[in-house]
């Protein structure tokens, strides 16, 4: 009894080392994420001489929205905004449709060299997209696309991380559910429709919100392809937000301002389909 007794005090022990680890663990995670977002918030409703004030203050001393108006006013905001919706929109679409078929293709058909293409597309996923920055602007600029919406688009539609994910969740799915819909004559198409992708809900969700929130916040690219306003999109219209009075000292409270305003319609995107992810989540754990 009393070994039962040491025994069930040490798992109490374990479990309560364990609690307060995952507690720590989750107050660092808040502090890291928190406070730089915290300090954006603060910042885009502060005056400037509370910006610039030292030591810094970290609630203002009075509260100024004017810095939203200057925002979306300083430069062509919206026009920036309807940029980054073609470019997200079109680069999400095509990654989202390429990154199945090509999952599928490599799960349910047969075709000679299917695992050497499997591993070129690892190849790829660990490559950085800076080292082929180079190339892609040499091919770009000969083809004539620098500053417009194809030379931003194409080079980013690459859909490595897309086809690997598919793919891995593919080969998870029951092998008999597959088998019994050839045997009922189902089509690739029909296949694919009927069968494979209802069951691929989360993973499709995942799939859409990762190359969304990706897209949404490229820069790099869309910086050195943009000329001008008529093609750049947000993350570029900020850039230049920070230079539209004195570049030596700029005025970050209508630059937080539009980051805030950059960030809410992918949030808003993200709290969309993260419902539907939780509810394919519960659903597959009911099913399963």
């Amino acid at each position: 009894m009393t070994t039962a007794m040491m025994h069930s005090a040490n798992y109490r022990r374990r479990q309560l080392a364990a609690t307060l680890l995952g507690y720590a663990a989750m107050a660092c995670v808040l502090v890291i994420v928190g406070v730089p977002l915290f300090w954006i918030i603060i910042t885009a409703f502060k005056a400037r001489p509370d910006i610039y004030t030292q030591p810094a203050v970290y609630w203002p001393h009075s509260w100024h929205p004017e810095n939203f108006h200057e925002a979306t006013t300083a430069l062509p905001f919206w026009h920036f905004l309807r940029n980054s919706l073609i470019i997200t929109a079109i680069i999400a679409a095509v990654k989202f449709v390429l990154g199945v078929l090509s999952a599928y293709g490599l799960v349910f058909l047969r075709f000679p060299g299917k695992t050497i293409v499997f591993l070129v597309i690892i190849a790829a996923l660990m490559v950085p997209n800076q080292i082929t920055v180079i190339s892609n602007y040499a091919l770009i600029s000969q083809l004539g696309w620098r500053n417009t919406f194809q030379g931003i688009i194409v080079p980013l539609c690459g859909v490595a991380f897309g086809t690997f994910l598919m793919r891995n969740h593919f080969l998870s799915l029951p092998a008999e559910v597959i088998e019994a819909a050839r045997m009922d004559g189902a089509n690739w198409w029909r296949l694919l429709t009927r069968v494979v992708l209802p069951m691929s809900g989360p993973t499709m969700v995942a799939f859409a919100v990762v190359t969304l929130v990706n897209e949404w916040n490229e820069y790099l690219w869309p910086f050195l392809m943009a000329d001008d306003s008529r093609v750049a999109p947000l993350p570029v219209g900020l850039t230049l937000l920070q230079n539209t009075e004195n570049p030596s000292v700029t005025n970050w409270g209508p630059v937080m301002a539009g980051t805030l305003l950059t960030m809410l319609p992918i949030l808003l995107v993200f709290l969309i389909l993260q419902r539907h992810m939780i509810k394919g989540l519960t659903s597959g754990a009911v099913k399963g």
